[in-house]
């Protein structure tokens, strides 16, 4: 049998909330791998959404592991209650964490695996001194904040540019990409080096259901 080298995340910030437990089955009936979960605080990014409690509630409703994106300022004051949560992924923004390597090692005590992220305007450089520690990188392909923006083109080179730091730094370390991720946007991130991909509208909102937004997307890698 075909073994893919790729992981989804569908992101559950397009979710239908009053139908969220059931959403999220649906998706993992047609193969997500992790759900993707949007954590902003109206300050780092101008938007409120979830905290430790939808978390849980995501915890309680599937087995599969929680990728936790944590677009707060100040994250490392708060990474315990998301830990306690369910969260198996922490992911964090260099622009947020002035002493990343101590917010890295806090992660990994609390048992989850550690992530560092990067808006698009961010050089692929401010990340590569914390590459040797991560388990993850995350490529914002939009700027963060809003669910249903346009992919922005000019982060492929980054993807790239990243991937060839992490062969010679860390080279079992997987690019996840979160942005408008869609079916014509999926391959060209995975062809710069991307394996892990979040997508929330492509899947949560198509119009023929999330069974079929995942196979537009699954079918194209």
């Amino acid at each position: 049998m075909f073994k893919k080298d790729y992981l989804l995340s569908p992101s559950i910030l397009s979710a239908d909330f009053t139908q969220l437990g059931d959403q999220m089955k649906q998706a993992e009936d047609a193969g997500a791998d992790w759900f993707h979960i949007d954590v902003m605080d109206g300050h780092f990014v101008p938007n409120l959404s979830m905290g430790p409690a939808l978390v849980n509630a995501c915890q309680r409703a599937t087995d599969l592991p929680l990728d936790v994106h944590l677009m707060i300022e100040e994250p490392e004051r708060y990474l315990d209650k998301f830990a306690a949560a369910g969260a198996s992924t922490l992911t964090v923004h260099i622009e947020t964490c002035p002493d990343m390597d101590k917010t890295q090692e806090m992660i990994r005590d609390l048992g989850c695996k550690a992530g560092i992220t990067l808006n698009p305007g961010t050089s692929a450089e401010t990340i590569q001194p914390f590459l040797k520690n991560v388990d993850l990188v995350l490529v914002m392909s939009v700027n963060p904040g809003f669910s249903g923006q346009s992919f922005l083109p000019e982060v492929l080179p980054k993807i790239n540019r990243i991937r060839k730091m992490l062969d010679d730094i860390n080279p079992d370390v997987l690019i996840e990409v979160d942005g408008g991720i869609n079916p014509e946007t999926i391959r060209q991130t995975y062809d710069q080096g991307a394996r892990i991909f979040v997508a929330a509208s492509a899947i949560f909102k198509h119009p023929q259901g999330i069974r079929a937004g995942i196979e537009s997307l699954t079918e194209k890698l």
